[in-house]
């Protein structure tokens, strides 16, 4: 008998989020026996920036998401924070 994959439990603090004209996807899941919560935040092109650690409550997760949009802004999840301009002649 084959094992299923486990469900995913998605917190109710997941939400879209505009900020000055960006939107992003903040998402908040666990694996439903897995007590610990997982945060990841998509962009409108589809890049997606995973924290490398879990949290114990999904508000523990929120409160990381809104710790870095409040520090470094939403350039931190957006791709033009990454990308270097070449000038132009």
């Amino acid at each position: 008998m084959q094992e299923r994959d486990p469900n995913i439990v998605n917190s109710g603090l997941s939400r879209t989020v505009t900020v000055q004209g960006a939107r992003i996807e903040v998402m908040i899941y666990r694996l439903e026996h897995d007590p610990q919560w997982a945060l990841e935040v998509v962009n409108e092109n589809g890049t997606s920036t995973v924290w490398d650690n879990l949290f114990d409550t999904d508000q523990e997760a929120n409160e990381a998401f809104e710790l870095t949009l409040r520090d470094e802004g939403i350039d931190a999840f957006l791709d033009r924070s990454n990308v270097i301009e070449f000038p132009r002649r």
